[in-house]
């Protein structure tokens, strides 16, 4: 995929009329020697929200000059989640090169099961055998006996999911590995500025003499939705327009509907409310953009700028009102998709991909990259070539199947044994509102699926019976 592709992706607006969003020659590899790499992570950000791509009224300056610079990716996804914390998993998934089940599994796995370290290699572990520097920071919603696995050294390390954005109990690398509670201490300052000052500090103390692997992961524009001003009163919610799929309430039961997500607005959603909620969202990733600026300006700044991957992407979307959801404890686009942009030396400049892939597919895209071979244990498929996945699948707990075969997808549901089936022509329906599952003229579109749908959960080891999901099945 970062050999070719085109623009022009479904639903994508007036993406394809700017002038740096364009098709065109493929991406050669990074320059002799091993590239630095930095990979920033944000937190429940859902792939439209990139000012460049002008699908939302959201300004994102920095992110949209990443763009300018390397390949976006539109079609990035995670597969789902088997709890409701869904950027566990995804994180899971992003940091094993693992498809959901088997990285939920392993990273799961006790501290003295004696088989998981040859059950998979963590993206830090692996590069730092072959001779990198791998630095932690931020959050890192995994079990904690695991960062030190993964990275040789960090800072401002938040084990968690959730917090009081300006008051984040973080922690310093501890050599043992053991990160008592008793080491914690307040970041002091909002967590993005927090996170972004220790990554500048970790880039400007660089001599270069050894490559490094540097990861920051955000915690917003995750909920409390706190930027500081003056972020916090930047979009105004009158002006803020309601998504084009915004319901007053989910059509269904979808296993899901009183998650804590679901609860931090009233049922059913009132326009005026759900406005708040995206102006207070847009304000938290302008916020975060203001902060990944200065992380590129020192990049920029840098003596080895000319060697230095950047990876940019999200561990999950939100609903904030579409489809009647307010979390990511489903499978529509608007949560299970994210953004992704890889730019850097040798790398094509704004280009934009529209082929199916995953988030896990970072993994072996950076081993390419960087002239490393790829773990047995990685599931994930280089970018670097191809025109991405012919299909992807999907996955919400014990409640929830879908797959995309093209520009087709369906997404069945299980609730108490009630069956729904939904099926979406996302090509000509991006927003996902038109249930196209009952259509005659659709049957032989659903039984291919189903059977797609069948060989996935099959081929994955998912854990629930395919009769449960899968129509005739």
């Amino acid at each position: 995929m970062l050999a070719g592709g085109a623009a022009g992706a479904p639903g994508a607006g007036d993406v394809s009329r700017r002038n740096f969003l364009r098709s065109g020659a493929g991406l050669a590899l990074a320059p002799a020697g091993k590239p630095n790499i930095v990979i920033l992570l944000s937190d429940d950000q859902r792939w439209s929200t990139i000012g460049a791509w002008g699908l939302e009224p959201v300004q994102t300056p920095n992110l949209d000059r990443l763009a300018r610079r390397g390949v976006s990716f539109d079609h990035a996804h995670i597969m789902g989640g088997d709890q409701g914390a869904v950027c566990v998993p995804s994180r899971a998934m992003f940091h094993t090169g693992q498809t959901l089940w088997r990285a939920s599994a392993n990273v799961q796995a006790r501290a003295s099961d004696t088989e998981a370290p040859r059950r998979y290699t963590l993206l830090g572990e692996h590069f730092r055998a072959h001779g990198y520097l791998a630095h932690g920071i931020g959050k890192w919603h995994n079990p904690p006996r695991l960062f030190n696995r993964a990275f040789s050294s960090g800072g401002a390390i938040f084990f968690g999911g959730m917090t009081d954005q300006f008051n984040a109990p973080v922690q310093e690398y501890d050599e043992s590995g053991e990160y008592s509670k008793s080491r914690q201490h307040s970041a002091g300052k909002h967590t993005s500025e927090a996170f972004a000052d220790a990554a500048v500090s970790f880039l400007k103390q660089r001599d270069g003499a050894k490559p490094f692997l540097l990861y920051t992961a955000f915690t917003s524009p995750h909920d409390p939705r706190t930027a500081p001003a003056p972020f916090s009163s930047m979009y105004s919610p009158d002006k803020v327009p309601l998504p084009r799929n915004f319901l007053p309430e989910h059509p269904f039961d979808n296993g899901e509907m009183k998650v804590r997500d679901e609860l931090l607005a009233s049922f059913p959603r009132k326009p005026e409310e759900i406005r708040k909620h995206i102006a207070d969202y847009y304000g938290m990733i302008s916020h975060l953009d203001a902060q990944i600026g200065r992380i590129l300006d020192t990049i920029d700044a840098s003596p080895w700028a000319s060697n230095t991957i950047v990876v940019f992407a999200g561990d999950n979307g939100l609903a904030l009102g579409q489809h009647g959801l307010m979390g990511k404890q489903n499978v529509y686009d608007h949560s299970v998709r994210v953004p992704l942009i890889v730019a850097g030396p040798g790398l094509a400049a704004g280009q934009r991909r529209t082929g199916l892939c995953y988030l896990l597919d970072v993994y072996p895209t950076l081993c390419e990259l960087a002239g490393l071979p790829v773990p047995p244990s990685v599931e994930g498929k280089s970018l670097v070539k191809g025109k991405g996945r012919e299909e992807v699948y999907y996955a919400y707990r014990n409640f929830q199947r879908g797959i995309r075969h093209n520009d087709w997808k369906l997404i069945s549901y299980n609730v108490s044994g009630q069956r729904t089936v939904q099926l979406f022509d996302m090509k000509n329906d991006p927003w996902e509102t038109v249930n196209l599952a009952d259509k005659p003229r659709q049957s032989g579109q659903l039984d291919s699926l189903n059977r797609r749908l069948r060989q996935k959960m099959e081929s994955t080891g998912d854990p629930a019976p395919a009769a449960g999901f899968v129509t005739g099945a």
